[in-house]
């Protein structure tokens, strides 16, 4: 069984993986120090392409702090509630409790990475409730349903790509996603990963007595009062008038987008979870203490998404990606070529967590070197995109949201993910390589 090697493996992160402001912060450290080694920037010119990036995720800092929020919110409807309790009641067991999360993740992520993280945590929270399962294997499991987002129908490179006017067209033209989310070799990643995650996440399965619980009682949402209240103000806040006017604008507005043939940006899944939540709720009272409750796990996000900025402008400006990723593809061959890209990718997730923010800083580089060797160009892309979603599995940041609604740390879960780490970069550099 696999709880053999995830148990060591567990207890290592547990003892050595610090807080995640602690991991961005030692990753700000280390680029700035390889900025100033390899790429022989000055003290000064390194922390000015810090300082100077450093508030340029702002907009997606708070677009993440409200897939936290307003999923949240929109979990702890009455009705919504209802439905994940149905769900959970399909576990009977812990194993089965294992294998629905991972199922459940992975598909949701696979149809929009937001929705995704958000769905995950919520219905490994509802499950939790009913079966005895390890809280810690039940969290990593709705987490490493993510490693499929890339390849999905919200991978950010694919989309890109197939978009006119993006910004490589005069490289490589409109690549159609036929020639990569719905290619072969990009399908058999996706299949082997939806097969083998949930198996891994069952054979995860702690030994009795190893097992960590979560109090179901903690796991409660707080009751609001509905009573009607005394002065017109808190009539206002306990009328559903307000509620269903701006909740009826929402949806209608809802209709339209995707009537007109609109996508699940992630700006739409978050309005449609706020608009959902303001009408289910019924009123602006109920509304406010779930956004109280929901925002209590968003400090993280709040913090280190600045610091990511900072990391991001560095390997840009300093011309550290790019050293990166010249250095992994001068070993590749036409055959090797997709595998030592998705390698270098990777590697470059670590500093540079935004698929199209990497996209950016490993396009110019990876794109003439798939021309030169004979290598089509939408594999190429596919192998920075699955490389995005890759090293996800051990890099915290994207984990920060799930762990928010969760209420656990990163070093709770990341040692399970490790695994999937090694296991899911066989299956991608086989999909890659030789599909």
């Amino acid at each position: 069984m696999l709880n053999f090697i995830s148990r060591p493996l567990v207890r290592l992160v547990d003892r050595w993986l610090p807080d995640p402001y602690i991991f961005v912060v030692i990753l700000t450290l280390v680029v700035m120090i390889a900025a100033m080694g390899i790429e022989g920037h000055s003290p000064m010119a390194v922390v000015e392409m810090w300082g100077a990036g450093f508030w340029e995720l702002l907009s997606f800092a708070m677009q993440m702090l409200l897939v936290l929020v307003t999923g949240y919110m929109m979990a702890s409807t009455p009705l919504v509630r209802r439905i994940l309790e149905r769900l959970a009641d399909l576990a009977g067991s812990p194993g089965a409790a294992i294998l629905l999360v991972s199922f459940v993740s992975l598909t949701a992520s696979w149809i929009n990475w937001g929705f995704g993280l958000v769905v995950g945590a919520l219905f490994a929270k509802a499950i939790a409730r009913k079966v005895r399962v390890d809280y810690r294997l039940l969290v990593a499991s709705a987490y490493s349903g993510f490693i499929v987002w890339h390849g999905g129908l919200a991978g950010s490179v694919p989309l890109a790509i197939a978009t006119s006017g993006h910004s490589f067209e005069g490289m490589i033209g409109i690549i159609p996603t036929d020639r990569t989310i719905f290619a072969a070799y990009n399908l058999f990643i996706v299949i082997g990963l939806f097969i083998a995650v949930p198996l891994v996440n069952r054979l995860m399965m702690p030994r009795k007595g190893e097992e960590v619980f979560v109090d179901p009682a903690l796991l409660a949402e707080p009751e609001v009062s509905d009573s009607p209240g005394r002065t017109p103000a808190e009539k206002i806040e306990n009328s559903r008038v307000l509620s269903w006017l701006i909740g009826a604008a929402g949806l209608a507005f809802l209709f339209q987008y995707f009537a007109g043939s609109g996508t699940l940006t992630l700006n739409v899944v978050n309005f449609l979870f706020l608009i959902v939540a303001i009408v289910l709720h019924g009123t602006p009272r109920r509304l406010l203490a779930s956004l109280n409750e929901g925002v209590k796990g968003g400090a993280g996000i709040v913090i280190q998404f600045p610091f990511y900025a900072g990391i991001m402008a560095i390997m840009l400006n300093s011309g550290l990606a790019e050293t990166i990723s010249v250095w992994l593809t001068s070993f590749a061959s036409e055959r090797s070529f997709a595998f030592w890209t998705f390698m270098s990718a990777g590697l470059v997730n670590f500093f540079v967590p935004s698929g199209g923010g990497q996209w950016a800083i490993q396009a110019p580089v990876i794109l003439p070197a798939a021309e030169a060797l004979g290598v089509d160009a939408a594999r190429a892309a596919m192998a920075v995109a699955w490389g995005d979603s890759w090293t996800n599995m051990v890099q915290p940041f994207w984990a920060l949201p799930i762990l928010g609604i969760a209420g656990l740390k990163a070093r709770d879960i990341m040692g399970f993910c490790t695994l999937h780490l090694v296991l899911s970069g066989i299956i991608i550099s086989v999909g890659l390589t030789f599909i």
